[in-house]
């Protein structure tokens, strides 16, 4: 196959900036919306980055639709955002692919996804998904404000973002329970470092740096004032107490040694594989490493939420689902959204929790102990206390980048918690107004 001329793709992506950033594209909207689906042997074409869906989630869906093949194509995160918006905004682009909100938005004003909402109508979407779920699913026209406005997407499987911990690491240096308030971790950290051990294993040079910013903002701040500023609410800010307090921790635990003098080097991908080999006594990431860390470590990993800086305090954590959207181009829409109702069925809910994930259907029945038993204890509670938050990258478009450098000048010391919160600002006001 021949490739696009380089004029010509950077033509198509300054064309699709220029149509986000005037807000001068037209929401998509299907029609003749129906569950009635073809008979005739079809491929949709799926683009992702996260597991699910993974292989057992497709087959189990041609399963139940002989007639449909899912062809899907995953490509690495760190490729994946540039590369979708250039395949969707092309005349022949996947028919569904995993939404980012953050990164992704510009799809929405360009009218190049289709707001879904008639087929959440006709599904019933809004009472088969979790609210929060969908929440920031929704936006405006323009893309600018979350939680208002269409559907873009749905779920595949829910995330939640808390720490992984090696049993034997912390029991030899005297931990014998989660932390119930954040001072108590603190003083596990330390009593960690005591023993020889270094508490955290982070890739700086991707996510996992303002990962750890992120969970201590939740931890420190106020749900709604950090959950207004990632949806875009006019007049939001994060240059916040909490949030300073949570960037000068991250500094802090560096000059303590907490945090590995070499994060700023690390991949996320290193940074697990550390942890797994027993470096270090502690990561923070979402519950879609679960699978892989378990295999590595058995029952030696447990898995608990950053705590709040109170005893009692109503539990907080950024999460978010795998979502899909399908483009406005796709000859087969009626299909595709049968694709995406399958999400929420007892059958996808086995797959998706055995894959690390929390289902969609919170009503599925399923049996868990060990490290998905401590996963899925922690993510009932801080659902039952409507305190999942939205991920920070988000917020803008290029927050994801702003998030990135800045905790790496927060790793390194070669800038302040200050100097970082005005960068998130900046772009969150760039874009917002």
């Amino acid at each position: 196959m021949r490739t696009r001329p380089l004029a010509a793709v950077l033509a198509l992506a300054l064309a699709l900036t220029a149509c986000a950033e005037s807000g001068g594209g037209e929401s998509a909207a299907p029609s003749d919306v129906s569950k009635e689906l073809t008979k005739e042997n079809i491929t949709l074409k799926l683009a992702y980055t996260d597991d699910p869906p993974s292989k057992a989630l497709i087959s189990a869906f041609e399963a139940e639709h002989p007639n449909i093949k899912i062809d899907a194509q995953q490509t690495p995160f760190s490729d994946y955002v540039k590369s979708i918006k250039l395949s969707m905004a092309a005349d022949t682009p996947p028919d569904i692919a995993e939404y980012n909100p953050g990164a992704m938005r510009s799809l929405v004003p360009a009218g190049l996804i289709y707001d879904l909402t008639a087929y959440e109508k006709l599904y019933g979407w809004n009472d088969g998904f979790p609210a929060a779920s969908l929440e920031v699913l929704r936006s405006n026209k323009e893309a600018k404000e979350y939680g208002t406005g269409g559907l873009y997407a749905v779920p595949g499987a829910l995330s939640v973002l808390g720490v992984f911990y090696n049993k034997q690491l912390v029991q030899a240096a005297g931990v014998t329970k989660p932390p119930s308030t954040l001072d108590e971790f603190k003083a596990n950290l330390a009593a960690v470092k005591g023993k020889g051990t270094t508490p955290f294993s982070l890739g700086g040079l991707e996510v996992g740096g303002f990962q750890l910013w992120n969970a201590l903002t939740n931890s420190l701040g106020d749900e709604q004032q950090y959950r207004d500023w990632v949806y875009g609410k006019p007049g939001s800010t994060i240059q916040t107490d909490a949030a300073k307090q949570a960037a000068q921790t991250v500094v802090d635990w560096v000059g303590a040694g907490y945090i590995p003098a070499s994060a700023n080097a690390t991949a996320d991908a290193d940074a697990q594989a550390n942890f797994v080999n027993g470096k270090s006594a502690y990561l923070i990431t979402g519950n879609w490493a679960a699978s892989v860390i378990e295999k590595g470590m058995g029952a030696n990993v447990g898995f608990f939420l950053l705590p709040q800086a109170k005893a009692g305090e109503s539990t907080v954590a950024s999460g978010a689902s795998v979502a899909f959207s399908i483009s406005s181009k796709t000859k087969h829409p009626n299909e595709a959204a049968a694709f995406l109702d399958f999400m929420r069925s007892a059958k996808a809910a086995t797959i998706q929790f055995d894959t690390g994930f929390m289902p969609v259907n919170n009503e599925a029945p399923i049996q868990a102990s060990g490290l998905r038993g401590d996963i899925a204890g922690e993510f009932k509670k801080v659902v039952g206390d409507n305190g999942i938050v939205p991920f920070p990258d988000f917020a803008s478009p290029n927050m994801i980048d702003r998030l990135t450098s800045g905790t790496q000048g927060l790793l390194s010391k070669q800038s302040t918690p200050d100097a970082f919160l005005t960068s998130l600002q900046e772009s969150w006001t760039q874009y917002h107004g």
